[in-house]
Order: structure tokens, then C-alpha cells, then sequence
């Protein structure tokens, strides 16, 4: 057992995110106990009460820290409630706090607000969604399709992922209606510029559906054991990998957008050693890359797997490079918008013979790494 796994009580749970486009672990959900549904004022208040509030808040602080503690740098989902994030400043305020007292900072985090809320909080959803936005965390939006959420909701505050309503998935393989929902929001997310996450999958079956339908990202015991760590191996169907996805019909404009092949990234500060950015790769070998950002999560260099442990491994590397600044080893960042088209960004990609296949820096607005994209993943996107 390791040193972290000592720190960790056995009761918090990690499920792994999947791509299935590539079969690898791309972000890591942190459960901690107890974490149903916001208990209401036993006056029958359309309100959680304080406590139900701060006991949310501890949850999501509770699986944020135990985390950290992994061995890994892949973005970690944390959940809270919409309720919660209604409550406005204060409460936002105090999970931002809890949040960065884990060591990490907010584009490490991808903050997943589920549940369905009264209509009359719909404002006050839509301001906490965009406070998260502003100060750096990547914004879920979860329980899609059974929980109250207006779907222009989405369109307003753009959010990084949705997550399916696990019922919704669970029942999918049965049901025409409900599988036909899915492929809806499949399409409504392509739209966006936004990834679906269907969770709760437990069979081949469901895993083989849901890449059938056009979903990319993932997670379930289908994938991974309940006691899984970061590091250790899943499993994912070959044909679910493998089978190209459903034919879409193609935008009016140039196709498909680049945010619908963009996965979560890896990112460490600018000022890392070199012997950092190695035990970050050690730790997830399906990464191809890490990239360095500054203090405003912007990108400042890309470090590629593949060229940076050559470097190490050769004459006196490790002893030349180790303990200096990472930096020194890696390139220039590729930075592409998030609304940029797939084709674009795949002739980007083809402007230096020299680095054709490292993956792309996607950015939002304000420049700050949204994600990468693999090459790979466009040219297979965009093959007729």
C-alpha cells in the first residue's frame, strides 16, 4: 500500500472518466460518503437549510482532498448542488477556498452542479455557473434529462461537460424513447461545442450503445473496480473504441467545432522541475503530453511524452535536466480557440512538418487551456 493510499480512507471512491474515443483515463471523479441528494427544511421550504448547504460544501471538500492526495494530475470532477451554488457569493466564495487549499488550482478541477432546482433559481444557477466559469474551474452541468434544468440553460453559460441522468442511461438499451433522448443530447451537445458524460454504465452492452449514439466521454463499473485507483488499468470495449461513431450531417459551415474533440489536460505551473513533469507522466501512461501554464491558466509551453523522456534518457539527461525547470525541455504551446472549426485546427496542426502530431492547446476566451486535442482524434473525426 502506498503512502497516499494510507492518507486515504477506504471509503471515498474514484471512478475514472473515459474517453472512448482512445480508451484512456482522462479525469478522475472523487465521491465522498453520503453524497445524495440535499436534504430540505423539514418545513416543507423549497430551500435546503443551512446545514444541508454546508454539509454539500464539506462533501465536495471532503472528495477534493482526498483527490489531491492521488498520485495524479489529471483533472479531478467534483460534484455539488445546484442549490448550493444558488446560495451565491458566500457559498461560492467558501467552496473556492476549500478548493484551492487542496494545492490545486481551479482548471484542475472540472466542478459538476447537478440536480434539478425550482424554476424561480434559475438566475441565480445561471450567475453561480458563470462566477465558476470567471474564476478558472471547468463547469459541469449534471443530471441532464431527468432533473430540472432548461436546456437554453446550457446555451447561456456554456458549459464544459453535461452528465446524462445515470436512470436515463441505465435505462437506454430497453427503452426507444429513452435511447432516442440520448442521441438528442448528443446532438444538442455537438451543437454547443460541449461533451456528453453518460455515467452509471455497468455492461459491454451499454458501453457499445452509448459510443453507437456519439458519446465520448464515459465512466461506470463497466470500466473500472469499485476500489480503483489512479494509475491502475481499465477496461474498455475494443469495438466501442474502435467502431467509428454515427454518421452526423455536417454544419452549415466548415463541420464540426474543435471543443468536441477536445479532452481534458494535464497542466502544471510554468516554474516545474523537469523531474516533475517526468513522475506526472510515470504516474498516467496514456498521457502525450503536460501542459506548463501560468497563474492565469494560461498556456506557456507544451511538454510532448515522446521527445521529452528522450531527452532525459539520454547521456547525462537526467542528471543535465532534472532538478531545472521543465520549461527548458518543452515547445511552444498550439494554442486553438474552443470555436474554431475541426478542419482549421487539423491545418493548424500540419504548419510545422516537425511537430504535426503533438496534440493541440485549446483555450476559451480569455486564453486559458480549456483541454488539448489529439491529432489522431481529428484526423479520424474528419475522414469522410
Amino acid at each position: 500500500m502506498s503512502p497516499q493510499e494510507v492518507l486515504i480512507p477506504a471509503r471515498e471512491l474514484f471512478q475514472p472518466v473515459i474517453d472512448l474515443e482512445s480508451g484512456a483515463v482522462v479525469a478522475v471523479e472523487a465521491l465522498a460518503p453520503d453524497a445524495g441528494a440535499l436534504p430540505l427544511d423539514p418545513r416543507l421550504s423549497p430551500e435546503p437549510t443551512d446545514d444541508a448547504v454546508r454539509a454539500d460544501l464539506g462533501r465536495a471538500a471532503h472528495a477534493a482532498g482526498a483527490g489531491a492526495l492521488l498520485p495524479t494530475r489529471l483533472p479531478l470532477l467534483v460534484t455539488v448542488r445546484a442549490e448550493t451554488v444558488a446560495r451565491g457569493e458566500p457559498v461560492l466564495t467558501e467552496l473556492h477556498r476549500r478548493l484551492a487549499a487542496t494545492g490545486r488550482r481551479p482548471g484542475e478541477f472540472i466542478v459538476s452542479v447537478a440536480g434539478g432546482f425550482p424554476p424561480f433559481q434559475r438566475q441565480a444557477v445561471a450567475a453561480g455557473l458563470h462566477a465558476l466559469r470567471r474564476a478558472g474551474y471547468l463547469v459541469g452541468l449534471g443530471e441532464l434529462g431527468a432533473a430540472h434544468a432548461p436546456l437554453d440553460l446550457l446555451a447561456e453559460t456554456v458549459p464544459y461537460l453535461v452528465a446524462v441522468h445515470p436512470d436515463l442511461v441505465r435505462r437506454a438499451p430497453t427503452d426507444p424513447r429513452r435511447e432516442a433522448l440520448v442521441r438528442a443530447l448528443v446532438e444538442l451537445a455537438h451543437g454547443l461545442g460541449t461533451h456528453l458524460l453518460t455515467p452509471g454504465l455497468a455492461t459491454e452492452q451499454q458501453v457499445l450503445q452509448q459510443r453507437g449514439l456519439g458519446v465520448r466521454l464515459a465512466q461506470g463499473p463497466a470500466f473500472a473496480p469499485p476500489g480503483w485507483r489512479p494509475g491502475e488499468p481499465v477496461t474498455v470495449p475494443v469495438a466501442g473504441r474502435d467502431a467509428p461513431g454515427p454518421a452526423r450531417p455536417a454544419a452549415a459551415d466548415l463541420g464540426p467545432r474543435v471543443s468536441e474533440f477536445t479532452i481534458p489536460a494535464m497542466t502544471l505551473p510554468e516554474t516545474v522541475t523537469a523531474d516533475e513533469v517526468l513522475t506526472t507522466l510515470n504516474a498516467e501512461t496514456g498521457a502525450t503530453s503536460v501542459v506548463l501554464v501560468d497563474a492565469r491558466q494560461r498556456p506557456v509551453a507544451s511538454v510532448d511524452r515522446t521527445r521529452f523522456l528522450l531527452k532525459l534518457s539520454g547521456a547525462y539527461g537526467h542528471a543535465l535536466h532534472a532538478h531545472r525547470p521543465a520549461v527548458r525541455l518543452a515547445d511552444a504551446p498550439r494554442p486553438v480557440p474552443r470555436t474554431v472549426p475541426a478542419v482549421a485546427a487539423l491545418r493548424a496542426a500540419g504548419q510545422d512538418a516537425e511537430r504535426v502530431y503533438d496534440d493541440l492547446v485549446v483555450t476559451d476566451e480569455l486564453g486559458r487551456c480549456l483541454g488539448i486535442v489529439r491529432v489522431a482524434d481529428l484526423i479520424r473525426g474528419m475522414a469522410p
